[in-house]
């Protein structure tokens, strides 16, 4: 019982079971911080608030997810994420069973900010978790797997929700969308490990293949290769790997993501606040139709979050660039046709589908570009910084989209918005470079550099 595990024999595949888990508890997740944007149309009819008002209900969560993120990076750096994510799940879904006993919109302010805050740890260690459970050539479509997850809630919440505050009222949403948090609180728990080491159903072969360890497996199925005027747009270097927290600040490759990131987030999340009552008020869908055509543009993005990871790790070798720039770009022209189509519902639909599949054809890129800047000890505080800068675009695009619909009573002048923080977006894109992977992707070594998030596991997988 003591002996070593046995590198014989093919690996296990218990990497799975944990990206699926991941994607299980992150629907929850979304599911919770997104029901808010159904529910707006109520609200409003209940506590007779300006659009600005119903804005800062969204965009408050953000607030206090951005704030989280770094303290929430550092502690999981330290800890891991198995009980901390577990803990954050469990909080939050209480959070979210009393906001349905609010009698005010000030009282559903502070609970969304506090659902924020309780929120932060669960993104970090998400994708925390997936830089140590998956080697190199995998992470771009385990990632794209997790990124999938943020769509299948909006594509779902609008109909349930809608199904529930008809029958029994907007409150009854938050009570019954607390109940698969508590849940997934315990699933994460017991399926998750911090590190495949620590979990019995991983054989060696398995943890040797994740962490590319002596010779295990090939470290790379495909060559990176040249891809010549592609890495002359993306400005490929190889460069070393950001090794301490001092590092991480200074580099503009990780501002420069933070920023395209933050407008990213300013389209989707002022997206799945405003779609629903743009739906209801500039096109004249009922409750019913509203629900079902705002879960379009999800449809679209489910696909291209998948889609998006498998392209870049196979058709770009790896390259993360690329596509976040096709999702800046494409998503512009998208959100551009979705402001000028004519009343024609399949029209309507198309384009939101469209739109939904090029915003996430990238999204993935936004997390996983970090991972080959930096180290595993150094990835959890890169993606801390990234998750909270970034996140901060969904504190400030509800808002002022509802100011500007306050101001002017157009969608069109509001959702040009949107359209103008995507080209911004695709600009800074380019300001950055890509970083050529590491040619060996073996344990942790002296040579990588102190770290404030050091780790007492022999093969932390470098990212």
């Amino acid at each position: 019982m003591s002996a070593p595990r046995s590198r014989l024999g093919k690996p296990t595949q218990y990497r799975w079971l944990v990206l699926g888990a991941i994607f299980l508890t992150y629907v929850v997740a979304m599911a919770d911080r997104s029901n808010v944007g159904t529910v707006l149309p109520y609200m409003q009819q209940e506590f007779h608030v300006s659009n600005t008002a119903l804005g800062a209900i969204s965009s408050f969560f953000f607030l206090g997810y951005a704030i989280s993120q770094i303290p929430a990076g550092i502690l999981i750096g330290r800890m891991g994420t198995r009980t901390i994510v577990s803990i954050a799940v469990l909080l939050f879904s209480v959070i979210t069973f009393l906001m349905g006993f609010t009698t005010t919109a000030v009282m559903l302010i502070v609970l969304r900010l506090l659902l924020g805050v309780l929120e932060g740890p669960t993104p970090v260690g998400m994708t925390s978790t997936i830089n140590r459970w998956f080697p190199t050539k995998e992470k771009g479509l385990a990632t794209g797997v997790y990124i999938a997850s943020t769509q299948v809630a909006p594509l779902v919440v609008p109909v349930i929700a809608v199904f529930i505050a008809e029958a029994a009222g907007w409150r009854a949403v938050f009570h019954w969308f607390a109940i698969p948090g508590a849940i997934m609180a315990i699933v994460f728990f017991l399926v998750v490990r911090s590190r495949p080491s620590d979990a019995k159903f991983v054989n060696q072969a398995e943890a040797d293949y994740i962490s590319d360890v002596a010779g295990a497996v090939p470290v790379v199925a495909r060559e990176f290769g040249d891809m010549g005027i592609i890495d002359r747009i993306i400005r490929l270097k190889d460069s070393a790997p950001l090794g301490d927290a001092r590092s991480v600040l200074k580099s503009w490759n990780v501002w420069g993501i933070t920023l395209a990131y933050f407008f990213m987030n300013n389209v989707l999340y002022g997206m799945i606040t405003w779609v629903p009552t743009y739906l209801r008020d500039a096109r004249g869908f009922d409750a019913v139709g509203m629900g079902f055509v705002a879960s379009t543009p999800f449809i679209g993005g489910i696909i291209g979050a998948v889609a998006g990871g498998a392209v870049s790790d196979r058709l770009f070798r790896g390259r993360r660039k690329p596509t976040a720039l096709i999702t800046a770009l494409m998503t512009a022209i998208m959100m551009a046709l979705v402001i000028v189509i004519p009343q024609n519902t399949p029209l309507l639909v198309t384009a939101l589908i469209l739109t939904g599949f090029f915003l996430n054809i990238g999204w993935s890129s936004f997390t996983s570009y970090a991972m080959n800047l930096t180290t595993g000890r150094t990835y959890p505080f890169t993606i801390a910084v990234i998750n909270s800068g970034g996140n901060l675009g969904g504190f400030f695009a509800p808002i002022i989209v509802g100011a500007l619909l306050d101001a002017t009573g157009s969608y069109s002048i509001a959702f040009s918005y949107f359209v103008g923080v995507l080209v911004v977006g695709f600009v800074l894109l380019l300001s950055i470079t890509e970083i050529r992977p590491r040619k060996e992707q073996g344990a942790i070594t002296a040579t990588d550099g102190p770290s404030s998030f050091a780790s007492d596991d022999p093969h932390e997988v470098i990212a």
